[in-house]
């Protein structure tokens, strides 16, 4: 039963939490370079004003692909908040990726093509420490009970503190690689939702209309399952774990746009070798300390 409500609870109030995050992300951005910024409303204005817009469509691949994307990106989340098993989890959210890469190799673009190419180095960079963030749980929840699990809803049930105290390597990771998944600088190389993007609008140059609206929704419900995951490292069988949890999302959400407004963009190749320094430093560490112990 629990876990039907927190399904349908996501996938309706998902879009419109989304939506306000990214509102007052761009509400705080304009107060870090001194501007007074749009209304927190705003990205609902920008979504309704694209739906309202012609699609134009260069084949009909792109639209199907890009429709795929946002239902699995839905079905992540879904996954994610109904407490189903994360490793699942993570494999539907690498799916999801990969059906926005194929929607813009489609299309023949050059930009479209760059982004993707640029896409998959960012899921190159990022998939390793979403594996062991996976396998830290497992761990974690193992050393206070006999067997670990990977089931969202036992992790956070089986969890008399919060997952953090066993897992700060990972944590730290995860931070690390939740600027290149938001698409912030210095790690927005396929996308970026700012104008400062050499390539135009990178993987989503050919989208248009209402596809770019759905689009936009997607990244909504992405990033509050993105968010969800930084709570998870809190959240425990307490009830107070729950507040606390909010605050540690808002505090890294906070980090996020701190770093995108004091970061250049680095090159492809800068963002691969440091995820996979952090990867393997602190995540890969934290779990070799969790499996002696």
């Amino acid at each position: 039963m629990k876990s039907a409500m927190g399904i349908i609870l996501y996938l309706i109030l998902a879009p419109f939490v989304g939506g306000l995050i990214s509102g007052i992300d761009r509400k705080i951005t304009a107060r870090m370079q001194g501007r007074i910024g749009p209304p927190v409303l705003q990205p609902f204005y920008d979504v309704r004003k694209l739906i309202n817009k012609e699609i134009l469509l260069i084949n009909n691949m792109q639209y199907l692909f890009a429709w795929c994307f946002i239902i699995f990106i839905a079905f992540t989340g879904a996954l994610f908040y109904g407490g189903a098993n994360l490793l699942l989890v993570f494999f539907v959210l690498t799916t999801a990726a990969m059906f926005l890469v194929l929607e813009a190799t489609t299309t023949n673009s050059p930009y479209s093509v760059m982004g993707a190419n640029r896409e998959m180095i960012q899921m190159l960079s990022y998939e390793p420490m979403v594996l062991l963030t996976a396998v830290g749980f497992y761990l974690a929840t193992s050393y206070v009970h006999t067997e670990g699990t990977f089931t969202i809803s036992q992790i956070i049930t089986m969890s008399p503190k919060p997952n953090i105290i066993y897992l700060p390597g990972v944590f730290i990771g995860f931070l690390y690689i939740l600027t290149i998944k938001l698409r912030k600088s210095p790690f927005d190389i396929s996308m970026s939702h700012h104008a400062h993007q050499e390539m135009v609008k990178g993987i989503t140059t050919e989208l248009s209309g209402g596809m770019m609206a759905l689009i936009e929704i997607a990244h909504w419900y992405e990033n509050v399952f993105l968010l969800g995951v930084i709570g998870l490292f809190i959240v425990c069988s307490k009830w107070w774990s729950i507040p606390l949890a909010i605050l540690v999302c808002a505090a890294a959400f906070f980090l996020e746009i701190l770093i995108d407004n004091t970061s250049a963009r680095v090159k492809w190749d800068k963002m691969f070798k440091s995820a996979w320094a952090v990867t393997l430093i602190f995540g890969a560490v934290n779990i070799f300390i969790l499996q002696v112990l």
